[in-house]
């Protein structure tokens, strides 16, 4: 439970009954485990909701997160692997780098940090921004509109670090949950859909079908929709997907899947099935792989090994996760290299 949405949906039934923090990483240097605006939610019974590090650190940043709720300001705290007389040699931070962390009581005379106002605009699939100024003085955290973003926007990046007049700022570039479209209800469909929600991702299934996409086999997907495929081009959900998988088993409803993806916002689209089946479905459906304004991903997923349900799943979402984040999905310490050539 890392992605932000759900750190609020945590927070937000509760904010009047605990005293809450929120937790920020504004820089790091040298190996960490999670990166500048990384955020987690703590609150006064001592739980917490997201993760800063592998776990190590978040006992002892509990522990620092009190102290807010005294003073109603800003901490900023620091650990510090690369020393061996810091802190985060005694609690085993192994990544061997500097984490500094932004500590925020989320007040009801600060408005909360606008955090009500950052969760109406990802709980509609609306992007924002959001900066923090990284001082020890009273919060004043500010929701900014798309426009104050282009350089990051532009760039791609999270976050960004900068000066405001004589004050340092962390502003972020927030998103709502990536929301992936798997047309086809099937049983290989349900670990497909399983390990994008555990990503926290958004998930509709869509398959016209009664015998497929039973809710009891899809408790983990945000909706299934037993509706025609063709009559969903205007649906709420549809104008809000990422990313598209294709894979009723069905040629028609394939081709029916394919025309309708062909007229969203995704980018992403894959297609479950090998080329010369594609070929019929793109047939069926009067479409040229290059109508589309994505690239056709078939046959669909990474080459990752194994023929179980579950490895085809993983191999398709490793896929998506790379195609989204920008990422080539090659092995970083390239123990694969010369396999498969």
């Amino acid at each position: 439970m890392n992605q932000f949405l759900k750190l609020l949906e945590q927070w937000l039934p509760q904010k009047d009954q605990l005293d809450w923090v929120l937790a920020t990483i504004v820089s790091t240097d040298g190996s960490t485990y999670r990166k500048p605006g990384a955020m987690m939610m703590i609150n006064s019974l001592g739980q917490y909701f997201g993760l800063l590090s592998g776990g190590c650190l978040e006992a002892d940043i509990m522990r620092q997160a009190r102290q807010c709720w005294d003073t109603h300001k800003n901490r900023l705290i620091e650990y510090d692997m690369r020393e061996e007389d810091d802190l985060a040699w005694q609690l085993g931070l192994g990544c061997g780098g500097m984490v500094r962390i932004l500590l925020q009581p989320i007040l009801a005379s600060q408005n909360y940090l606008q955090l009500q106002q950052v969760y109406q605009h990802l709980s509609r699939d609306m992007a924002c921004g959001y900066r923090q100024n990284l001082d020890e003085s009273t919060p004043d955290n500010q929701l900014l509109e798309l426009e104050q973003l282009s350089l990051l926007t532009e760039s791609g990046q999270p976050c960004r670090l900068s000066q405001l007049g004589d004050t340092a700022v962390l502003t972020h570039y927030l998103t709502p949950p990536v929301h992936l479209a798997v047309f086809g209800g099937g049983v290989d469909a349900r670990p497909v859909v399983n390990l994008a929600a555990t990503l926290g991702w958004q998930v509709t299934v869509c398959d016209p079908r009664i015998a497929n996409g039973r809710a009891a086999y899809f408790k983990s997907a945000t909706r299934v929709i037993h509706d025609s495929i063709v009559q969903q081009n205007n649906a709420d959900w549809f104008k809000s997907i990422n990313a598209a998988l294709v894979m009723t088993h069905s040629v028609d409803l394939d081709a029916q899947a394919l025309a309708l993806v062909q007229q969203s916002p995704a980018q992403y689209l894959g297609i479950l099935g090998p080329v010369h089946r594609t070929d019929k479905v793109l047939e069926r459906a009067q479409l040229s792989r290059q109508q589309f304004n994505v690239p056709l991903a078939n046959p669909v997923g990474l080459r990752l090994g194994g023929d179980l349900p579950e490895s085809i799943a993983l191999a398709m979402i490793a896929e998506i996760h790379s195609f989204l984040y920008r990422a080539d999905g090659q092995s970083i310490s390239k123990v694969l290299t010369g396999w498969g050539s």
